[in-house]
């Protein structure tokens, strides 16, 4: 994980850096990129996931549970790892379709009558992503260009299982928004990307995990929906 951090921000710092010299002199790097109809690259991006907590009425909990609640804590950096494929659709508006893999962890802790658990729950997700996005670049300023991104991304979690304490559901759909940089560089384009991620779907399994010690943490939850936010670098 140091190592690639440490490769990335060299990435970052690094290349637009070396590049200045002949953005000073107004000369575009790459001046037919934009006109490629089809291209290709890939991603390394980080991220955090978190969690919306709904808690179930007191009414619809069961004896002794009126006062547990959950929440989550220690957003986690986590990391994403995809290929890039990009459609051009006009001047402004590419076609973006970036299947990958992402790794990340969220802790929820829970409190009860006052009190809270000396652990919190780790879960832990392992996403096959596959999203399709739309993205609205602005005018280039000789090696610098910003856009906005914006679609949807269905996830399959692929180390979901019954040992977590909270069963849940593998499948979800996300609503995706971000804004970034493309920086034209000498021999390749690198953007910067900041997105946020929302899950419409509720996640929760009710009907629990089989385990009769695992009913403290299922039923005093009635939706758990996901929010991810993630940083990447595109290479292409």
């Amino acid at each position: 994980m140091r190592w690639l951090l440490l490769f990335t921000f060299v990435i970052f710092v690094y290349f637009p850096v070396n590049g200045q010299g002949r953005e000073k002199k107004g000369v575009p790097n790459l001046p037919a990129f934009d006109y490629r109809p089809l291209h290709f690259g890939f991603l390394i991006g980080f991220n955090t996931m978190d969690f919306r907590v709904v808690h179930k009425p007191i009414s619809e909990r069961p004896e002794g549970l009126e006062n547990r609640y959950a929440e989550v804590v220690n957003l986690n950096p986590g990391i994403n790892l995809g290929i890039v494929s990009s459609l051009r659709l006009n001047q402004y508006f590419n076609l973006r379709f970036l299947p990958g893999i992402s790794f990340g962890q969220r802790d929820l802790l829970y409190i009860q009558d006052g009190e809270v658990e000396e652990k919190p729950l780790e879960i832990k997700s392992t996403f096959l992503e596959f999203p399709l996005l739309l993205k609205f670049s602005g005018a280039r300023m000789t090696n610098v260009k910003p856009y906005l991104v914006g679609g949807i991304n269905p996830r399959i979690d692929l180390a979901k299982s019954e040992n977590d304490g909270l069963k849940l559901k593998k499948g979800d759909l996300y609503l995706e928004v971000g804004a970034g940089f493309d920086f034209y560089l000498n021999y390749f384009r690198l953007s910067t990307e900041a997105k946020l991620s929302v899950g419409m779907l509720n996640v929760l399994d009710s009907s629990g995990t089989g385990e009769p010690e695992d009913v403290f943490y299922t039923d005093v939850l009635d939706r758990l929906t996901s929010r991810i936010f993630v940083f990447t670098f595109y290479f292409e």
